[in-house]
């Protein structure tokens, strides 16, 4: 009598697929934020000395701080590795059709600029402190370098900051099988929500009183056109059939709906766009609230959209 052994696998074990579909934790979420915040001070900060036509004694070390808050996120994107080792093959292509090969290419990009904003916006006495350190003759290289392409430099640090943020939201999009990131607008936002948080950053750092109110109108404007976005990425997902139904449900009532409507949609959009109209009608003291209240919501709105976009995957496999 011959016999068959059927021996079936599978990962129901698993705390990775069981009881939801898990790939990423909280350090993607972090590493996009951190990526639009930079992504927004590297469009905010040339523009504003483009418009001023001088530059910010104030802001003078904010490529610095862009450069160190991208490391950090990049440093959290490396703990999500499987493996870390390997980084190094995307520098060994490039594929143009492919969102992370880009984004790949632009984040290296992205150190240099900094540092020629960096050195050719300098104010001269800061200028005269750092000469008297070691490695002068570098700096200095670089500080005639920076000032001699200044405007090649700082609209090159715009476009790079265009591709940065645009790229944070691509990277999810590419991922058709998440319904939560299956959208269009999901690059669009993710860009506009970098430029309304590097807004808010550089408003908590309290810099020329110009700069300030000119950087309110900015934010406010951002938030304006995210609401629009989302609204649209709503809207689409309403319209999109079963699959679309789905990734609108865990925001409509779903268990992700408390945490978008309340952190992001409410507290980190309406209220911060209510406290900048009143400061700019009614000429009011700026607050530390509006701009906090901003980072608390692109940080809630990229923590839920990556765990959205997992637990619906989850739901359409069930």
């Amino acid at each position: 009598m011959n016999t068959e052994v059927i021996e079936i696998l599978h990962g129901r074990t698993n705390p990775m697929i069981d009881p939801t579909l898990h790939a990423w934790g909280w350090e993607v979420p972090v590493y996009l934020f951190l990526g639009g915040v930079v992504a927004g001070l590297m469009i905010l900060v040339p523009l504003l000395e483009l418009r001023t036509g001088d530059k910010s004694r104030a802001f003078q070390h904010i490529p610095l701080l862009a450069a160190v808050l991208l490391s950090l996120g990049m440093g959290a994107l490396f703990l999500d590795l499987e493996h870390p080792l390997h980084v190094y093959r995307f520098y060994m292509t490039f594929q143009p059709t492919s969102p992370m090969s880009w984004g790949s290419w632009i984040l290296i990009l992205v150190y240099p600029a900094l540092v020629l904003g960096w050195a050719g916006g300098l104010a001269d006495e800061t200028r005269s402190w750092l000469s008297r350190l070691p490695g002068q003759g570098l700096l200095q290289q670089l500080v005639d370098l920076g000032l001699a392409q200044r405007r090649t430099v700082l609209w090159a640090t715009v476009a790079l900051g265009l591709g940065l943020g645009t790229y944070t939201g691509l990277l999810l999009g590419t991922m058709a099988a998440r319904l939560q990131w299956n959208t269009a607008v999901l690059g669009p936002l993710f860009l506009v929500s970098g430029v309304s948080t590097g807004a808010a950053l550089l408003l908590l750092l309290r810099g020329e009183k110009d700069r300030s109110h000119l950087l309110v109108r900015w934010d406010s404007m951002a938030i304006v056109v995210e609401l629009a976005l989302i609204a649209m990425m709503m809207i689409g997902f309403s319209t999109g059939g079963a699959g679309g139904h789905l990734a609108a449900a865990s925001l409509l009532g779903g268990p992700f709906t408390p945490w978008f409507w309340s952190l992001v949609v409410v507290a980190g959009l309406l209220v911060p766009l209510g406290l900048n109209l009143m400061e700019l009608r009614h000429r009011m003291a700026a607050t530390l609230a509006s701009p906090l209240l901003v980072l608390v919501g692109g940080l809630s709105l990229r923590f839920v959209l990556v765990a959205a976009g997992q637990a619906s995957s989850f739901a359409l496999l069930h």
